[in-house]
């Protein structure tokens, strides 16, 4: 369906279009870049420049390579200017109604086998596709950020998508480079599903007093051997993003207590404390603020690894359950998408299903929460006595 010849639209020219973009044109590709606001498309063009000008610099690519990639992309402001695409990528604000209006308008603009697809973070494909006459073309195509940097795609194919569409999307973002899994159409998806504990856990952890932000950040690089603490992650992240994703996913699920989002982390977000892009989050990043240190207690430490990569286990376990995506999938989407020491599955193998059970039930056996009930795949691997792989 996809050649080298194909034409890649992408809609939205803020930093995850604009990186898409890059990628596509890396890969050889005509990319048309389109976004209503001519100021953050010129925003987009200069920044696309200079980080291609750092690269020459810093000999990742040659002086011909930029100029090819440059040649490559164009930037518009008309929709109109998509037409001829064969595939476009929509990379705009999490409003469903927003992405519903954007792809039935494009749907009357491009041909007949032109593929949509949405790099959404945790908005139902089927949704998105509903505003479509042609929803069987409609799929979920959704890179992690810095899209240039990070290897990890999720495909998502909707309710109606074509299963060849899902093939050929797949096989031609293989072609870019990515690493590529297939996820089903659930809230978050794989990674977004399935991260959430590493985020909600260590915020409980926090909350309940048992430790404070920067010593549950050493406990989960230091001994669990993650590149950044929760804390440090939601400050990088955003907490305008990483709340509102778990909030969705958390909605989308029915309010399921797995998801609950914490109010520590809102209170942040309604003070517009977003994390680094303010310079306030959890941590404070004035030029004369001083980073807290932990309390380097190595007891207190296990204890909270236990608990947050438990959790993390419990819910592979249940996207696993859940038919969300194959093992493998699951596993490799956590080490790429967001750089986890292992995969959360063989990690469990490891670790010892017996032993992750013993501490889930304790903690549901205390806090008598449906938040810690124990994956019925977790339970049955345990009475069975089988491992993952």
């Amino acid at each position: 369906m996809f050649t080298k010849n194909s034409i890649i639209g992408v809609i939205g020219s803020g930093a995850m279009g604009s990186g898409i973009a890059q990628v596509a044109a890396t890969a050889a590709h005509k990319v048309i870049v389109y976004d209503n606001n001519q100021s953050s498309l010129t925003k987009s063009e200069t920044t696309l420049q200079a980080s291609l000008k750092k690269l020459v610099e810093k000999e990742k690519i040659t002086a011909d390579q930029q100029t090819f990639i440059l040649a490559n992309i164009s930037f518009v402001n008309s929709l109109n200017d998509l037409a001829k695409c064969n595939l476009v990528i929509e990379a705009i604000v999490e409003n469903l109604q927003v992405k519903k209006s954007v792809f039935s308008e494009l749907e009357k603009l491009v041909s007949e086998t032109c593929v949509l697809a949405s790099n959404t973070s945790s908005l139902s494909i089927a949704s998105i596709a509903a505003a479509c006459t042609k929803p069987e073309r409609v799929i979920g195509i959704h890179f992690f950020n810095p899209a240039t940097l990070m290897p990890l795609v999720e495909i998502i194919p909707g309710i109606a998508t074509d299963d060849a569409i899902t093939t050929s999307c797949k096989n031609l973002i293989d072609t870019w480079g990515k690493v590529t899994v297939i996820a089903k159409d659930t809230p978050g998806f794989i990674v977004n599903r399935v991260a959430r504990p590493f985020y909600s856990e260590a915020l409980r952890i926090y909350e309940e007093g048992i430790a404070d932000m920067p010593t549950i950040d050493w406990a989960m690089k230091e001994i669990a051997g993650f590149k950044m603490g929760p804390f440090e992650l939601m400050d990088m992240i955003g907490h305008d993003v990483n709340y509102v994703v778990t909030e969705t996913v958390w909605t989308q699920f029915y309010f399921d207590p797995k998801f609950k989002p914490a109010l520590s982390q809102k209170r942040l977000l309604e003070a517009g404390f977003l994390g680094k892009k303010t310079g306030k989050g959890f941590y404070n990043y004035a030029a004369d603020a001083k980073l807290p240190e932990p309390k380097k207690d190595v007891e207190i430490g296990k204890a909270i690894v236990k608990r947050i990569l438990f959790m993390l286990i419990n819910e592979a376990a249940d996207a696993l359950y859940l038919k969300v995506a194959t093992r493998e999938d699951i596993d490799l989407a956590m080490t790429k998408g967001v750089n986890y020491p292992k995969g959360l599955l063989k990690w469990a193998d490891e670790l010892g299903v017996n032993l992750i059970v013993k501490e889930l039930t304790g903690l549901k056996d205390f806090y008598e929460e449906d938040r810690y009930r124990v994956s019925p795949l977790l339970k049955q691997n345990f009475i069975m006595k089988k491992t993952f792989y």
